[in-house]
């Protein structure tokens, strides 16, 4: 047996060998306002980026930005959604269960190894923006 790595699940696994006491859940929050878009805010200085975003790097931001800041669920929805999960002794603790439907995509596209599908396929008119903002920046 190999040692556990760190991480949700092995961390879940080395757990339920040693006790029943503790377990470990991973919290897939999704977009969830406020600030978890801004998580460069957290930091220590000497880990930041040194050098500015590129135009395209900052357009990326600001499409984040503008995703988690229209997020339909609250942080205390997520937070009620974890302790329910820990109650439950659930491992995955979803914010936003629509989002589950780019998951399963994303794994299909793994599973049958086929390219990455556009995830913008279900609703072009974003799709399109960000092509249009993308292609100007550069």
């Amino acid at each position: 047996m190999t040692p556990p790595r760190r991480g949700g699940k092995s961390l879940h696994y080395a757990l339920a060998l040693v006790t029943n006491q503790t377990g470990a859940s991973m919290l897939c929050p999704c977009f969830v306002p406020p600030r978890i878009a801004d998580s460069e805010r957290n930091r220590p200085p000497g880990m930041r980026g040194g050098a500015a975003p590129t135009r395209s790097q900052l357009l990326g931001m600001a499409i984040a930005a503008r995703a988690v800041g229209s997020g339909k669920v609250s942080a205390s929805v997520v937070a009620q959604r974890v302790l329910e999960a820990v109650r439950e002794q659930h491992f995955y603790v979803y914010g936003h269960l629509p989002a589950l439907v780019g998951l399963q995509l994303r794994m299909d596209d793994t599973l049958q190894s086929r390219n990455p599908t556009d995830p913008s396929a279900h609703r072009p008119e974003p799709g399109a923006e960000l092509r249009a903002a993308l292609r100007e920046a550069s």
